[in-house]
């Protein structure tokens, strides 16, 4: 009888897993060359992940010249399915994908006021449910992304003013009891990271602010998002902005900016028509000075303390930054020794951060799984199944 702790043939197992899982499809070639295994540890690997169910047969490699053709290694979809969330004020995204991340289906629509978190929780399931229609295998994870500092992937700090009945963990409970899967809630910050790292591998040490709803932080060392201890880490909406009595968040978020544009005398019926349809005169000049000053402050405070390569800004008022970037520059010069390169993201609305939460959804999929091989090792002989062994 076989011991109950793992053995290198298991680790040799898991490691083929992890890479097919993020690589696929790829050859026999390939995955020998990514995992560093022989060919016959490889090809014992794949043939007991093929019985459980994690790899089929998918393409076949062209080759030029004489030789032998490689056949592509996939997943298959009925492995199962990733749903990412970005549940904002305006609009609510839910974006689903397979186990190598690419999407089976999507939907944005706008974000129903609720008064409750039980009801909330019960929408926004409903509209998972009916987005993952398509979806083949076992939800895995869901990811939720929200205007707010999130504790610990379960309770929410200081969200956005129209959400604030969703602070605590009623919101978490709810979605995860009624989804019937593992559920983790994020910020918005640090989703819309995520998926900028998921495109740009080279990226080491970097900020985001997310100016949209509220001001919200997300940063990385080494390319790992940094978290803190508490929800007060990365908390720069609470700091002087350096005009008056504003705080970051006054100037930096929409509903602030808002504020502080008609207590200066700019009839606007919405934050975007601040620079749809700008108006010539001195209310916003003041008003675009103020912002650029707060700009400054968050991006002095941030070179100073956490010595980024870049600063990414995202969000509603992206447009607005753009505009004022050559002045945030050019104060930043006076002050810094070295200025951090500053720029903008264009994002689609809900779908970019959306796309975020599903890149931490696969990561924990993947890690779930490794984990799940190891403990679940096999006694005997395994049979071709369809779906799916763990």
């Amino acid at each position: 009888m076989s011991s109950s702790n793992p053995t290198p043939r298991d680790y040799n197992k898991a490691s083929v897993l992890e890479v097919v899982l993020s690589r696929a499809p790829l050859t026999r070639n390939k995955l020998i060359e990514l995992t560093g295994l022989s060919k016959a540890t490889v090809s014992r690997a794949v043939e007991e992940l093929r019985a459980d169910g994690f790899i089929v047969d998918g393409g076949v490699d062209a080759v030029i010249g004489r030789g032998r053709r490689s056949t592509y290694l996939d997943v298959p979809p009925t492995t199962g399915h990733i749903v990412g969330v970005s549940f904002g004020v305006v609009t609510t995204c839910v974006l689903v994908t397979d186990l190598r991340g690419r999407e089976i289906e999507h939907v944005i629509v706008p974000t129903v006021e609720h008064r409750d978190a039980s009801a909330a929780g019960a929408w926004l399931v409903d509209l998972i449910e009916q987005t993952s229609a398509t979806a083949r295998g076992p939800l895995r994870q869901v990811v939720a992304a929200l205007p707010a500092w999130v504790r610990g992937g379960t309770e929410v700090f200081r969200p956005a003013d129209p959400m604030k009945i969703f602070a605590g963990g009623g919101l978490h409970r709810t979605v995860e009891d009624l989804v019937g899967a593992p559920v983790t809630f994020d910020s918005d910050a640090n989703a819309s990271l995520l998926g900028v790292l998921a495109d740009d591998a080279s990226i080491r040490n970097a900020a985001l602010f997310s100016v949209s709803s509220i001001l919200n932080f997300a940063t990385c060392t080494d390319h790992e998002l940094a978290r803190g201890r508490t929800p007060a880490f990365g908390d720069f909406g609470v700091l002087s902005s350096g005009v008056d009595d504003q705080t970051l968040d006054g100037l930096l978020s929409t509903r602030g900016l808002l504020r502080f544009a008609r207590e200066h005398g700019l009839d606007l019926q919405s934050v975007e028509d601040l620079w749809q349809a700008p108006q010539d005169n001195r209310a916003r000049t003041e008003v675009v000075d103020a912002f650029t000053t707060a700009i400054t402050t968050g991006v002095n405070v941030v070179a100073v303390t956490l010595d980024p390569e870049s600063v990414y800004f995202v969000g509603r008022l992206r447009p607005l930054v753009e505009e004022v970037l050559p002045e945030v520059r050019k104060r930043l010069e006076r002050t810094l020794p070295t200025v951090p390169r500053i720029t903008t993201i264009a994002q689609v609305l809900g779908l970019s951060t959306a796309r975020g939460a599903v890149t931490a959804g696969l990561a924990m999929t993947h890690n779930r799984l490794r984990d799940v091989l190891l403990r679940a090792r096999t006694q005997g002989p395994q049979q071709e199944q369809s779906a799916p062994a763990f």
